[in-house]
């Protein structure tokens, strides 16, 4: 097997192969060994016993994390009329209609999230092909297709989240930043958990949550007790 170099020894020290820690402890582990220069997004990943597959085992949802994810997220909405005043006052960073569509429609997308209220999604539905890889398509699932915009959009920049399970059945996220403090970075963990938990769909059979773990962008992976979140 190929010798780890030594950037990567250093932070896999500590931490025993195969063991489940506490979250609390778990968590201690991946800030310490969050050490590059910039500050690293903590992340949380689920793997799941599903079949996304079927339709009945297919996960997915939103999570508005406790002390936000620390990202700057540009939000996208597709409004008209008043709806569109609104979403500009509530901070949304491009607003438009058909203009927005022909933007987009070119690939030239500058929001990291889009929201659209219903009467648009005639429009907005015709750009499946460019949102939808993107995962980035308005669903009212996951609020993102709403009259509400203002709640949306303050979601959106307040740390909410979406997630969707992958084809091997993994759901994963950015739950804060390395430089948020343990209990802020563990109290998100517990909300991410708890929302993939209250997600579970009808079809899945057997153990739902198999295995939990969290990193930094550039740290390794530390396995998670699922218990210690007091959601699983």
């Amino acid at each position: 097997m190929a010798k780890l170099p030594k950037r990567m020894q250093k932070s896999h020290a500590g931490i025993e192969a195969g063991k489940s820690y506490g979250l609390d402890e778990a968590v201690k582990l991946v800030k310490e060994r969050a050490i590059a220069k910039f500050d690293e997004t903590i992340e949380v990943s689920m793997n799941l016993g599903v079949d996304p597959r079927h339709a009945d085992q297919m996960v997915r949802g939103v999570c508005n994390l406790p002390n936000g994810s620390g990202r700057k997220v540009r939000v996208g909405v597709f409004a008209k009329g008043p709806k569109a005043e609104e979403a500009k006052k509530a901070g949304a960073d491009v607003v438009g209609a058909e203009d927005l569509f022909e933007i987009v429609n070119k690939g030239q997308i500058d929001f990291d999230r889009c929201i659209a209220t219903p009467d648009m999604m005639g429009l907005v539905g015709r750009l499946g092909k460019v949102l939808g890889p993107r995962n980035m398509m308005p669903n009212p699932k996951v609020g993102t297709v709403t009259m509400d915009v203002t709640a949306a959009v303050k979601a959106a920049k307040g740390g909410a989240v979406e997630f969707r399970v992958e084809k091997a059945g993994i759901v994963q996220a950015g739950v804060g930043k390395a430089s948020f403090s343990a209990e802020q970075i563990a109290q998100n963990v517990r909300a991410f958990v708890d929302a993939v938990n209250k997600a579970k769909p009808t079809g899945a059979k057997g153990t739902y949550v198999k295995k939990i773990s969290i990193s930094s962008t550039m740290g390794p992976g530390v396995k998670v007790d699922a218990a210690s979140t007091g959601t699983a």
